[in-house]
């Protein structure tokens, strides 16, 4: 009995230690929690598609989940799930789902939907009003700065930044 009580707290413990490692490298900004599927979900459940489509961000629904790269989105109907499940890349937030600021000054940041823009058919996320405004400020200049440093960053984990 005792050995059985040690041998699922052995697993219960390994099973941390591997998801951890799955999921080091932090590419894509992430709940902590998993979704049914077993997989971390992305956008804080938001719809990556609606974004594009909608003013404001919509919140996705479990009902209609895709995964993509070892991550689930939730998406508001079937319609926006058919949309994404037909151009993944053409939808998702750039550097991952996290904030373009953050990336420009070589962090990873929370990306916030209520705080996003679309530059060229790109979507871009922001970890607050404030970073949002002075992004604003210096768009070309921000852009261009993430887009060369997010290749020496992406496969980093965020403590490591």
């Amino acid at each position: 009995m005792l050995s059985k009580l040690i041998f699922t707290c052995l697993a219960a413990v390994m099973t941390v230690f591997i998801s951890t490692a799955v999921f080091a490298a932090d590419e894509y900004n992430v709940n902590n929690g998993l979704t049914l599927s077993g997989k971390p979900l992305g956008l804080h459940g938001y719809d990556p598609v609606a974004m594009f489509k909608k003013d404001a961000p919509e919140l996705g629904n479990a009902e209609f989940t895709s995964h993509h790269d070892g991550v689930d989105y939730y998406f508001a109907s079937a319609k926006t799930k058919d949309l994404f499940d037909a151009d993944p890349a053409s939808h998702l937030p750039q550097f991952g789902g996290f904030c373009a600021f953050g990336v420009f000054v070589g962090a990873k940041l929370d990306g916030d939907v209520r705080y996003a823009d679309i530059v060229d058919g790109k979507l871009y996320l922001f970890v607050n009003e404030a970073i949002f405004k002075k992004y604003l400020d210096q768009k070309d200049e921000v852009i261009k700065g993430a887009h060369a440093k997010w290749d020496g960053i992406r496969s980093t984990a965020i403590g490591d930044l």
